[in-house]
């Protein structure tokens, strides 16, 4: 069903419908209408349209088209950005968007819907129309900037929010400090604490949680045991930032004094424990962990599985491998996800055991581009590379767009197995199909292709693929990684 069926009966149906700039994006140099509003009928705006005919057939009188509670029930109802595309159609015809009747409930309403699906370049769009955004705005904003990764933008937000005299809230600071945590940026954190302080939300529980991770994460242990020690009320959150504050700079004994001072521990805080011994030369610890966790019935998740594996890689036993691969299956964390299934073929690999690692592949459910990366990576370790090409070029016929670390995993595995021309094509592939820049293990699996071609006698073949600047490279990369065969490029 066209769009056009969704528009009042008077509607002509070729006519146009009038579109904002905040729907209409610049794609390579030629203005296009967003998809989603030409495509056909959403099922959820098709179930509710006689909520906008009139209930009865009238020439001179009929209901508006455009109602506030419609829209709003429609709204709340919305599953997927395609509703809420054609809903903020509706919203803009319906003269809600701007001007005397614009409402601003719905507009923030649906700001938070774009933001929550992940729609970020609409939902900034739709901000950047609003004249004077208010706190509520900026902190929606912020948030979902600081959730998507985007820390540098979520605190230009900030900046912005300061400037144009805004007022923030206890619920602007807490994303904020996260974003300074990501950027590692302890003087921004700072000037921000200091705000809070002269604002009067430094007592907030979520900011000071946040404020200790910041300072822990910048290496500033000193600030962040102080913000601990002058906390009236600390929560299990509060002492498992301090617990993972204390791991991340390294002092285990101080982590675990913590971790066992706790009065209270959930998943997140044995997880973290249980991680940090794993991964700072602790494993059996790590086990013994994971058994009073259990006494203490507490249910473990993925992430305390896989630093049961990062254990079990340390004590190097393929036997305690397939004890936590068989604990996870019969707990059904296998179906949940990707997470562990990726940690499993990394560990059967390491182990030797690449037969393993492939049956783990097949059986998973849900497969991540991490996932691939790491058996294509596996075979080409274990002299596979026939199995690691195939397996990149099913990657490529499922429309997975692959990464620099795909590239290094295929070349490597190329290289190791005496491929050199299979590995020149996926080179030229790479910077020419993809774009992707090369970098230093690219070039060092170069070296590897270079020292199979020099066996196989096709050096000059190998230099004829690569510029000038990628000659260069190589051969810092030969002399580099000690080779003698540096000048046979030349």
């Amino acid at each position: 069903m066209h769009e056009s069926s969704i528009l009042p009966p008077k509607t002509k149906p070729n006519r146009r419908p009038y579109l904002p700039d905040c729907l209409v994006f610049q794609e390579s140099g030629k203005q296009q209408m967003t998809s989603s509003l030409a495509c056909s009928v959403d099922p959820l705006l098709q179930a509710n349209y006689q909520s906008f005919l009139p209930s009865h057939r009238c020439k001179k009188r009929r209901r508006p088209f455009h109602r506030r509670e419609d829209l709003r029930r429609l709204l709340n109802q919305s599953r997927n950005c395609q509703q809420l595309l054609q809903i903020h159609a509706h919203i803009i015809r319906g003269g809600l968007a701007s001007g005397d009747h614009a409402d601003t409930s719905l507009l923030y309403h649906l700001l938070r819907l774009y933001s929550s699906f992940s729609r970020l370049d609409l939902a900034s769009r739709l901000f950047c129309l609003f004249p004077n955004p208010s706190t509520f705005a900026f902190n929606l904003m912020i948030r979902a900037q600081t959730a998507a990764g985007e820390p540098t933008r979520s605190l230009l937000l900030y900046n912005r929010m300061i400037f144009s005299g805004v007022s923030p809230d206890k619920f602007t600071f807490p994303y904020v400090v996260r974003s300074c945590a990501a950027c590692f940026d302890a003087a921004k954190g700072k000037e921000v604490h200091a705000f809070a302080i002269k604002t009067g939300f430094w007592r907030d529980p979520f900011l000071l949680n946040a404020l200790i991770s910041l300072y822990f994460s910048c290496g500033d242990a000193a600030d962040g045991l102080r913000v601990f020690e002058k906390m009236r009320v600390r929560s299990v959150v509060t002492w498992t930032a301090l617990v993972s504050g204390l791991l991340a700079c390294g002092d285990i004994a101080a982590a675990r004094a913590a971790f066992d001072a706790m009065p209270e521990r959930n998943v997140v805080s044995w997880t973290v424990m249980i991680n940090g011994c794993a991964r700072n030369g602790r494993p059996e610890e790590a086990f013994a962990l994971f058994w009073k966790m259990l006494k203490e019935n507490q249910k473990p998740n993925s992430y305390t599985m896989v630093g049961l594996l990062i254990a079990c890689s340390e004590l190097g036993s393929l036997s305690l491998v397939r004890w936590v691969h068989d604990f996870a299956r019969k707990n059904g964390m296998l179906k949940r996800g990707f997470y562990i299934g990726t940690a499993l073929i990394d560990i059967y690999s390491n182990c030797g055991s690449i037969g393993e690692a492939l049956k783990v592949f097949d059986e998973m459910p849900v497969r991540s581009l991490a996932t691939w990366n790491s058996l294509i990576t596996s075979l080409g370790v274990h002299g596979r590379g026939k199995e690691a090409l195939e397996l990149f070029r099913e990657m490529e016929k499922m429309d997975l767009m692959p990464d620099g670390i795909t590239f290094v995993g295929v070349l490597c595995a190329c290289a190791r197995s005496g491929m050199v021309e299979e590995g020149l094509k996926l080179y030229k592939i790479m910077k020419e199909d993809y774009k992707i820049e090369s970098g230093v293990k690219h070039y060092e699996c170069l070296v590897e292709l270079l020292n199979s071609a020099s066996i196989q006698g096709k050096p000059a073949e190998l230099s004829s693929e690569l510029s000038t600047s990628a000659q260069q490279m190589l051969v810092n990369a030969c002399i580099a990684c000690g080779e003698n065969k540096a000048m046979d490029i030349d």
